[in-house]
């Protein structure tokens, strides 16, 4: 199948939304939107604890963190002791409380505490890549920005829309040939596809609506 026209794309995203509607459970970050609102350090501070750790452990942590500290400066009161417990239940957790830290420092010294909306600014900020950087600008600022994680740069190649070793280059090869008008929603539809059928190990072909469009590259084994 050829990706050069906008209505096999369009096709694709039609199926994925009328197939996950009411089916699995929102993505972690999105799942806080809902929760608290467009909140800009809420999402952000969720992204950064969610790296290598799965969705369901981060928002029961995320749950607990909120429950004290929502702002830049309620993470700063917090001791480093105090925090560390709190995140304790996910991976890395002292590196993640050190980078929390760190974050809220900057946006409070160098932002007056708004989370910027530019995404060169974003990523001046230590501890933010171009994943948490391009989640926040489309989830809570509605900036078109591809955000690549581990599912989308997954199906992306599956499906054969790009031929990428690393997210950074899916993401580059994405602006490419997605309408930017996909940009924001392809993660979070991907996302969700990611965890539920077309997973990292033997995927579930046989029940995936967007077969019909699947390039199936480099799947090996399927169910």
């Amino acid at each position: 199948m050829s990706y050069n026209t906008k209505r096999q794309l369009s096709k694709i995203i039609t199926t994925l939304k009328e197939n996950i509607v009411h089916c699995f459970q929102l993505p972690l970050c999105e799942s806080v939107i809902k929760k608290h609102g467009k909140e800009p350090f809420l999402v952000l501070v969720a992204c950064l604890l969610s790296l290598r750790a799965k969705d369901s452990a981060t928002m029961h942590v995320c749950n607990d963190l909120f429950k004290v500290a929502q702002t830049p400066e309620e993470i700063l009161s917090l001791s480093t002791q105090i925090l560390e417990k709190i995140i304790y239940p996910i991976g890395f957790y002292r590196n993640k409380a050190k980078t929390l830290k760190t974050v809220s420092t900057t946006i409070l010294e160098k932002y007056s505490g708004t989370v910027p909306k530019d995404r060169e600014e974003l990523l001046k900020i230590k501890g933010i890549g171009p994943k948490t950087a391009n989640l926040v600008l489309g989830l809570v600022y509605n900036i078109p920005a591809i955000c690549v994680d581990i599912h989308v740069h997954r199906i992306s190649n599956r499906l054969g829309l790009v031929k990428t070793k690393t997210p950074v280059e899916t993401e580059k090869a994405l602006e490419k040939v997605l309408p930017e008008r996909y940009w924001i929603e392809w993660n979070g539809l991907l996302v969700i596809w990611g965890q539920n059928i077309c997973t990292p190990i033997s995927p579930f072909c046989s029940k995936c609506a967007i077969k019909p469009y699947c390039k199936q590259v480099n799947v090996i084994k399927t169910r």
